[in-house]
């Protein structure tokens, strides 16, 4: 109940109907204590190198692989456990954070170079068996997809959210309320938007607009930041296969919340800020099979 009367609110504040009066008396308990902040680094020192790319594989208990590269050509960092993710990799150096979603097991990085229009090779390889601390660290940490640091005005005002709440749940409705009550869409940017585009969590939080992958990268980070364990989804939205960035959020009290949720017997309604904050027609609403989950940073 719980649980139900905090999403309620949640989809009350985003209806943009009247504020709800607190709903949170000084007898409801302990306030929520925030865990410690899991960092997500680049380890130089620790580094297996070739010269040209670095591989910081010194974390990978905590969820993450680092990498450094320098080329003149364009570069690709490949995560291989039989499932295959392929990013876009800075060739100026600048080390890059990603996440190891596939959970424990052997993995094999590879970076590679661009030879000829789409078509790239091999320059450099390293693996490791992965045995992770929990199955939680690639999504309570910060990586290129999810970009923050312990300083970032996201982070900052998700303190304060977090100070305010007396659980994980309370924390994620003031993190939705926010966000619905103060981020539109930005058609113009989906429009004209790079293959390529990475978020800013801190400048989308500034401008209060942007696109499905600024809404989903922004609510990770500040979740992230207080200890909530949040994915960054990417997948397809029927019934006409648009594709598109959500979260799934881990609390104790309800598991992993998906894409679609069950607010009483008859109603669904989605975690999805991108059309909650925008007013979505009806044609998005359904009994949660019709989210296709096909990547998650």
């Amino acid at each position: 109940m719980k649980f139900l009367i905090a999403i309620l609110l949640l989809l009350w504040g985003c209806s943009g109907s009247p504020d709800v009066p607190s709903k949170r008396p000084e007898d409801m308990g302990e306030k929520y204590e925030v865990p410690e902040y899991a960092e997500a680094s680049f380890h130089e020192d620790q580094a297996i190198t070739d010269g040209r790319v670095k591989f910081d594989l010194s974390a990978v208990e905590e969820g993450y692989v680092a990498v450094s590269a320098v080329s003149d050509k364009r570069l690709k960092f490949q995560v291989d456990t039989g499932d295959i993710y392929y990013y876009d990799l800075k060739n100026d150096g600048t080390p890059s954070i990603f996440p190891l979603q596939s959970g424990n097991g052997h993995y094999v990085f590879r970076v590679c170079e661009n030879i000829v229009e789409s078509s790239y090779a091999y320059i450099a390889e390293a693996s490791a068996d992965v045995t992770m601390i929990d199955e939680f660290q690639p999504y309570l940490r910060t990586n290129d997809y999810v970009p923050y640091e312990k300083d970032s005005e996201c982070v900052k005002l998700a303190s304060q959210f977090a100070s305010e709440s007396y659980s994980a749940l309370d924390v994620v409705d003031q993190v939705f309320r926010y966000v619905c009550q103060n981020v539109t869409y930005d058609k113009a940017k989906a429009e004209n938007v790079q293959s390529g585009y990475v978020p800013d969590p801190d400048e989308t939080l500034k401008t209060g607009k942007g696109i499905c992958f600024d809404y989903a990268s922004l609510t990770a980070s500040m979740l992230r930041s207080q200890g909530i364990p949040t994915k960054l989804i990417f997948g397809y939205v029927s019934p006409n296969d648009v594709y598109h960035a959500w979260n799934m959020i881990y609390t104790k009290e309800t598991g992993w919340i998906v894409a679609e949720f069950k607010v009483d017997q008859n109603d669904w309604n989605r975690i999805d800020l991108t059309f909650s904050a925008n007013g979505a027609d009806a044609q998005f609403i359904g009994d949660g099979g019709n989210y296709m989950d096909v990547y998650q940073y």
